[in-house]
């Protein structure tokens, strides 16, 4: 359906021909419309959705105001920074002019440089001249402006675990220094020192501690402050989970693509794995529905499964009362059913026989060889050799009905969008196959060659145009040497000496008639060029009034 604006304001008639056409639409009579990508546009939509608005409208019928527009957020990637401190190439020898006058590079002026300034610049020394700064141009989008951690280098805060990590080697190496001191071999002496040495660091020093001991004074009160979503029990030293570690990372911060697994926050479930392209075996989050299908969980599925079915059949079962009895149940349950497995193949087999097609092939005559001699290329297609056998399904292939040489739903005809016969072209199910003429026909029902038929009609052929041009010629008022009309100077003697044979016998009006019947007969009756000029030379010598007229001298003497 066209939008409005492609549409405009409509008289009676078109509106009508518009509503008779989207009729035609929905019924399947007429082509859908195409939008401006040439897909069809379904005629079932209604208007409000088809329509666009007003601010989207481009005056051709399209969806595309109700598909998602393509955002390009490439320039809102936090690796697209600036490299600071880059270098263009090396330093130039002497001042170059329009430099920066303190350090003789290009990119700047004197004003902006941010080096020390120099007793006396690179203009007048021609000393130690920087080399150019790399300018970087960079569009950043309306996120990576407000962004306040874009172009920050997380290689910086690897600064600080190095720090943390020197310090705490140099508490290690004092403490083991200060043991190797001790010249007694007794363990209580040597903790006493130890134990010292710790007050004494920490009353000197509160920064130079060892975290593993204030873990350990944390332990006192650990019952007293439990933290949220753990139970700690200082005596047992088992920690009880009933959340995440905060240093987990979210389900949902796994893959940011919006168009990845859905995350329902309410119930705090992700079904499908974030990241595809990874093995769920070695993905750190494969989704819900991989640990709810792996394991043991398949069994409690069966399991549950069992004691409702038992249930709804009147026995008393219930997993979550008593599992013991519905496990028991269940397995009693599955013996009994393989049970009655094997008598009803036993029966079946000692009633009907058959039991040698049961018997698996040995393995050695599976893998033997044979004498079949078979050439495969290096994709895999076979070049020589029998040819793999082609798998059937269970509905009837290849037949063909009604003198067809293929099947129905060979040919797709894309002009009314209906399926047929590729032999024919029919799109009529288990019509006649006329063949070659059928396509033809076909061909020529289409609105296309209606439209060329039509606009061949119009235009004149060459008989027609070469007919027409006789009769003007034949009937105009053109002479002789007046026109651009040509004679055969022996059909025009021969024509003179036949009229004035006909004219000698007398016989004028009779005569022409019989040769006009004559004509007739004959299949020809155009009379020619060269006929009517020799009826037009003898009837003016014979009857014109001023063929005998002699002029007297005396008329010029006067």
């Amino acid at each position: 359906m066209a939008s409005s604006s492609a549409i405009g304001k409509l008289s009676r008639e078109e509106f009508r021909r518009q509503k008779d056409l989207d009729a035609a639409r929905k019924a399947g009579t007429a082509p859908a419309a195409l939008d401006e990508e040439g897909r069809p546009i379904n005629p079932h939509i209604p208007q409000y959705i088809s329509q666009a608005p007003w601010y989207l409208d481009t005056g051709a019928p399209s969806l595309s105001h109700q598909r998602r527009p393509f955002d390009d957020r490439s320039a809102d990637k936090l690796d697209n920074w600036y490299d600071r401190g880059a270098k263009a190439g090396p330093a130039a020898k002497k001042y170059r002019k329009g430099a920066c006058e303190n350090c003789g590079a290009m990119t700047h002026k004197k004003q902006d440089c941010l080096e020390r300034p120099r007793k006396k610049g690179a203009k007048f020394t021609n000393k130690n001249i920087q080399a150019d700064e790399i300018i970087h141009e960079i569009a950043t989008g309306f996120d990576a402006k407000r962004d306040r951690w874009n172009g920050y280098d997380p290689a910086e805060h690897k600064k600080i675990y190095d720090e943390y990590e020197a310090v705490e080697a140099a508490r290690q190496k004092l403490r083991e220094e200060e043991i190797d001191n001790q010249t007694t071999t007794d363990l209580a002496a040597v903790r006493k020192v130890a134990k010292a040495g710790k007050k004494e660091g920490k009353e000197a020093d509160p920064d130079f501690g060892s975290s593993d001991e204030e873990d350990a004074d944390d332990d006192k009160y650990a019952d007293a402050a439990d933290a949220v979503g753990q139970k700690l029990d200082t005596k047992t030293r088992i920690t009880v989970r009933n959340l995440r570690i905060r240093e987990d990372t979210a389900k949902y911060l796994i893959n940011l693509d919006p168009e990845s697994a859905y995350y329902d926050p309410k119930t705090r479930s992700m079904r499908d794995a974030p990241i595809k392209n990874v093995p769920a075996e070695d993905a750190k989050f494969a989704g819900d529905n991989f640990f709810r299908f792996s394991g043991e969980a398949p069994e409690v599925q069966e399991l549950q499964l069992f004691a409702w079915q038992a249930a709804a059949r009147g026995n008393d079962v219930h997993l979550n009362a008593n599992p013991t009895q519905g496990q028991l149940l269940h397995h009693e349950f599955k013996e009994k059913k393989e049970m009655m497995k094997d008598v009803n193949k036993v029966s079946i087999l000692a009633k009907y026989g058959g039991e040698e097609y049961l018997e698996h092939v040995p393995r050695e005559l599976i893998n033997g060889q044979t004498e079949d001699y078979v050439e495969y290329s290096r994709t895999g297609h076979v070049i020589k050799g029998k040819e793999r056998a082609k798998a059937r399904s269970k509905y009837p292939e290849d037949v063909y009905v009604n003198n067809h040489i293929d099947v129905w739903g060979s040919w797709y005809d894309l002009s009314s969008g209906t399926w047929g016969y590729a032999c024919c072209h029919s799109t009529i199910h288990i019509s006649y196959c006329a063949g070659e003429m059928g396509k033809e026909a076909a061909q020529a029902s289409t609105a296309h060659a209606l439209l060329a038929s039509s606009k061949a009609q119009s235009e004149p052929s060459a008989q027609d145009n070469e007919a027409r041009a006789r009769i003007e010629q034949n009937y105009s008022k053109k002479r002789v040497g007046e026109g651009d009309v040509s004679l055969d100077k022996d059909r025009l003697a021969e024509a003179i000496s036949e009229e004035k044979k006909r004219k000698a016998r007398g016989d004028k009006d009779d005569d022409r008639s019989s040769k006009k019947m004559k004509g007739l007969q004959s299949g020809s009756h155009d009379v020619t060029e060269e006929e009517l000029e020799a009826y037009r030379m003898t009837r003016r010598n014979a009857e014109d009034p001023m063929a005998n007229y002699v002029d007297s001298e005396d008329v010029y003497t006067r």
